[in-house]
């Protein structure tokens, strides 16, 4: 992958995935918000949305190794009172660490620099958001896999409220 664009240091290996290089140097980026998502490598800005509609993320516990896979749009339309037409506006992606009660606790407990967020893809249209958000859940086995501990590797607790963790998890 060779070295980084903004600092000329060679990249090192993601601890969250081999094929993905990073670089310390995002650290010196200004950003605007804190605990940023990062894509590529880099701290994800309003700026870099362009006419994507959503993306596809991985949230990981930094103290025990847990992870959470889920979707975020950037854009959400909402129709002012009295108003006919609805006004685009963009979300709180910024702020978002996913809807998951149990990884809200442990956010709540640990504090948010305890987890790192990764932007796995970017999307155009909610429905391919959505349909990559379903792969990566069934490609990484969020509700059969499990840490060297025996708890569950994932966060994730179903797939599309269908597919459920206690119908598979063979865990203990």
């Amino acid at each position: 992958m060779g070295n980084h664009p903004l600092c000329g240091k060679e990249r090192k290996t993601s601890p969250i995935n081999t094929s993905t290089r990073y670089c310390a140097c995002w650290m010196s980026i200004e950003c605007d918000y804190e605990n940023p998502w990062i894509f590529e490598g880099t701290p994800f800005l309003s700026e870099n949305i362009d006419d994507n509609f959503g993306f596809v993320y991985l949230i990981t516990n930094l103290q025990n190794g847990r992870q959470y896979i889920g979707r975020k749009y950037f854009w959400s339309f909402r129709k002012p009172p009295g108003k006919k037409r609805r006004v685009k506006k963009e979300s709180d992606w910024k702020k978002y660490y996913g809807s998951c009660p149990e990884l809200k606790e442990d956010i709540e407990q640990l504090g948010r620099q305890n987890f790192s967020r990764h932007i796995l893809s970017l999307h155009k249209t909610p429905g391919k958001t959505n349909y990559e958000e379903t792969r990566q859940l069934f490609t990484n086995n969020v509700l059969t896999e499990a840490l060297d501990t025996g708890t569950p590797k994932f966060y994730n607790s179903n797939i599309l409220s269908r597919y459920f963790r206690k119908d598979y998890y063979d865990g203990d």
